[in-house]
């Protein structure tokens, strides 16, 4: 569900399940198990699972040294034209496969001149692109969406190589960007313009969207697959063209989806991709033939991006960080809530944008920390392998070294603040993978707004625990953060919450109290996206990713009916003709409009208008049914 709050100019989403709360759900509801995977140049056996052409990956765990695989590893190419295109930079960055540090590839931080290629090849694509008709643009992302389901594997192994997702989160990460092309597939009917006869006398008006030209996409370690596809689908079936710029942490998905959409039929030059780190972005802002950027990453590079892009005139839209919570009444359906929660906490390693990093129990819900704690014991640590040995593993590696060592400290900082640390996954080994990224799961009780484990986005696999005596103090506490992504409140009265989803704030004099502690969460909440019994309330295409306050800059979310505007600007037209042609005999009507002036003509029996024009003439053909 999905509606504009009263008084505010705020679109909010509003997640409720299909289903009665008290009944069991799997942990990992969406996502399925993949095949047996296995990753190129492996001995495992199966050999039927080729997956880059452009970047060859190492088998976990093959490699001595990472200094001198770095030096072999073969480099992650440009996508310019249509083909993969080797930089002549002489900067690189190591690309390392989390679960073992070891160096798989070598990104280029591509020059300025490679850069500049990308911009110059989609700016000429733009030109035939534009024209191209709206339902060719809708059959090549039906073409597209095929083509991704056909090598889901392959992306999903490469996502958990790169990335360190499990299988079954990789196969997600894929899942939802999928969802996002199969949305654009719907153009024709999203793209539709407006018209209105008689604005005034013999005057009609017509409204219709054109496309913006050359955009940009930015986009994030964490859903290597995913955000590209929020991106350049949208872009592309509008009638832009993108320069994309993947993470450099992991770009091989990336990659192979812009090989996909080439097969699906997208000309040369409409999506081009290059590399790079802090100049990349830079120029990216800066280049004056990029219209607009989408962005999804951290607070300081999206809030950076927001002012450099906007400050040249561009349209930019950031997705940044979040602080998510999830509230939990004491007539919540207790296995099912706590399922639910460690799943959206410690899901991807807890490295996404709507994890729900914070838990309120409230009132006598305050008892089930235990609970909470011992279901997160049961979490698996561990890495999927090309085997699938690991398949059943819960929590992967983080992506780097550094993240690491940044969510060991914020735990560490919380126990010297006095918070009691119920769940240390600090230092945690996996067996095999003893120099991988791993952070075991871990609970942190009695958080106060004031300490750095709940000001900070933590990013991994990290619960915070609050407390709360009643539902408006636990609104209180969420409506005080910065941040407005999401959150979630967990209780018996989800259903009743669904049934009078339409009413928002009206009188509760005929309302029961569970029935009214729903529909005040909904409406007092002052998030972008709500969940009542749904934990991360992520909306589907059809709607939009209405993340809110400190967590979005632009002025239109991503995907949805937004992303339509967000990818076109309005061109409004106004046609008068102020009296009807009745002589179709050479010569005989002359009709002045406006400034112009409109003689018949019958040229070898065609009736036509000679239109002339201060500036230039020209002929319109018209048809007898036009003129009559």
């Amino acid at each position: 569900m999905q509606y504009k709050r009263k008084n505010r100019d705020l679109c909010i989403a509003v997640a409720l399940p299909w289903f009665d709360p008290l009944s069991d759900h799997a942990i990992f509801p969406f996502y399925s198990r993949p095949p047996r995977l296995c990753y190129p140049h492996s001995s495992c056996g199966n050999q039927g699972s080729k997956m880059l052409s452009r970047l060859a990956v190492a088998t976990p765990r093959s490699l001595s040294s990472s200094a001198a695989v770095s030096a072999k590893a073969e480099t992650v190419k440009m996508w310019i034209d249509g083909k993969a295109v080797e930089s002549k930079t002489s900067e690189y960055i190591d690309l390392t496969n989390p679960a073992t540090n070891e160096v798989i590839g070598r990104v280029p931080k591509c020059t300025t001149a490679e850069m500049n290629d990308a911009v110059e090849s989609s700016k000429q694509a733009f030109k035939s692109w534009k024209n191209t008709s709206v339902l060719t643009r809708a059959h090549t992302m039906f073409r597209l969406q095929a083509l991704i389901r056909r090598d889901m594997g392959k992306l999903a192994a490469n996502i958990t190589l790169e990335q360190g997702k499990t299988l079954p989160d990789a196969e997600g990460d894929v899942n939802r960007g999928l969802q996002v092309v199969e949305h654009a597939c719907s153009v024709p009917s999203l793209q539709l313009g407006e018209t209105l006869n008689n604005v005034s006398k013999d005057m009609d008006t017509y409204s219709l969207r054109l496309p913006l030209g050359v955009t940009a996409g930015i986009t994030p370690f964490n859903f290597p697959a995913m955000i590209p596809l929020w991106m350049f689908p949208l872009a592309l079936v509008t009638g832009n063209t993108m320069v994309l710029k993947p993470s450099e942490q992991d770009p091989g998905a990336a990659m192979m989806l812009v090989e996909l959409a080439k097969e699906a039929g997208v000309p040369d030059g409409c999506v081009n991709v290059i590399h790079g780190a802090h100049k990349t972005v830079d120029f990216i802002c800066d280049h004056p033939d990029i219209r607009a950027i989408s962005f999804v990453g951290s607070d300081q590079a999206g809030k950076y991006i927001y002012e450099r892009g906007s400050r040249n005139g561009k349209r930019v839209q950031s997705n940044m960080g979040a602080k998510n919570h999830g509230v939990i009444m004491p007539d919540a359906a207790k296995e099912h809530t706590i399922n639910q929660l460690t799943a959206a906490a410690f899901g991807a390693a807890g490295q996404r944008c709507m994890a729900l990093t914070t838990v309120i129990l409230v009132g006598e819900a305050r008892s089930w920390l235990p609970d909470i704690v011992a279901k997160a014991k049961k979490l698996k640590v561990n890495a999927d392998d090309c085997t699938g040995h690991h398949a059943d593993s819960d929590v992967g590696p983080l992506i780097s070294k550094a993240s690491k060592q940044r969510v060991e400290k914020l735990i560490a900082g919380a126990k010297k603040e006095g918070a009691n640390v119920a769940l240390d996954g600090s230092n945690v080994v996996v067996k095999g993978y003893e120099s991988g990224n791993f952070v075991g799961p871990s609970v942190i009780a009695g958080v106060k707004p004031n300490m750095e484990c709940y000001r900070e986005e933590i990013f991994g696999p990290v619960l915070c625990v609050m407390e709360a005596e009643n539902l408006d103090e636990a609104i209180d506490i969420i409506n005080n953060n910065p941040y407005g992504n999401g959150t979630a409140l967990f209780t018996t009265n989800g259903v009743t919450a669904r049934r009078y989803r339409n009413i928002q704030l009206l009188s509760f004099v005929h309302m029961d109290e569970g029935k009214r502690k729903g529909i005040i969460f909904t409406n007092e909440i002052d998030c972008g996206q709500v969940g009542i019994n749904v934990p991360i309330p992520v909306p589907l295409p059809m709607f939009s990713f209405t993340g809110s306050r400190g967590s979005f800059l632009g002025d239109q979310n991503f995907y949805g009916k937004t992303s339509i505007d967000e990818e076109s600007y309005p061109v409004s037209s106004l046609t008068g003709w102020h009296e009807l042609l009745h002589s179709m005999e050479d010569g005989d009507s002359v009709l002045e409009i406006g400034r112009c002036t409109c003689r018949c003509t019958t040229p070898n029996g065609i009736p036509s208008i000679e239109i002339d024009q201060l500036i230039s003439p020209s002929t319109v053909s018209l048809t007898p049914s036009h003129l009559q």
